[in-house]
């Protein structure tokens, strides 16, 4: 937790941007009958029945400070996929940046190893050599603002059945694109300062 809480209290640094990772899963749902729409004295009507239609994953990457996120729909969050959004994190969204800081939390897939099972290993070295790792604690995904990120795109977009993984991609991305086009910051408040009054429960007694 401090190691996290460190990184953020550090400044803004244009050579290692500073990037949050986190990925949620959703399940594809559309409602079995037609629903009525709103007019004027009504309410729009759904029927409490619905179908699922198969589930798929978001990754969401969101650098703080510079008010850009990125999301992607994927089928599943395997090592492989993880792997590719790395390779799009480091050779498309900040190409010429020398090195990123990564806040992720401790998934399995989270690791170098994803990306040299994925790509020859002069290019798995190429993507690792650019990242620099940090992993939020277990039971500290609120420590991680990509997860932040997520709950407002839940709250704000996915608040609604949605049945089609294509549809889901274009409503996120323009979600996405909203934000990035307002250059939504965040600015973090909670110090190691902090965590040792409020938490002081969780530290050891020396």
């Amino acid at each position: 937790m401090e190691n996290i809480l460190a990184i953020y209290a550090l400044p803004p640094d244009d050579d290692i941007p500073l990037v949050c990772m986190d990925e949620q899963p959703v399940q594809l749902i559309e409602g079995r009958y037609e629903t009525i729409s709103m007019k004027e004295g009504s309410v729009k009507k759904e029927d409490y029945q619905y179908e699922r239609c198969g589930t798929c994953n978001i990754f969401m990457f969101v650098a703080p400070h510079l008010g850009i996120r990125h999301v992607d729909v994927t089928d599943r969050r395997t090592k492989i996929d993880y792997a590719h959004q790395l390779d799009y994190l480091v050779n498309e969204l900040f190409p010429d940046t020398p090195k990123i800081r990564l806040i992720q939390d401790n998934l399995n897939t989270h690791t170098f190893g994803s990306l040299y099972e994925t790509f020859e290993p002069s290019k798995a070295r190429s993507i690792a050599e650019r990242l620099e790792f940090h992993y939020t604690p277990k039971h500290g995904s609120w420590l991680n603002i990509a997860e932040i990120e997520l709950s407002a795109l839940t709250l704000q977009c996915l608040d609604r059945r949605i049945g089609d993984k294509d549809i889901l991609r274009r409503e996120v991305m323009a979600w996405a694109a909203h934000r990035n086009e307002m250059s939504k910051t965040v600015s973090w408040h909670f110090t190691n300062e902090d965590a040792r009054g409020k938490l002081k429960s969780l530290y050891p007694i020396i």
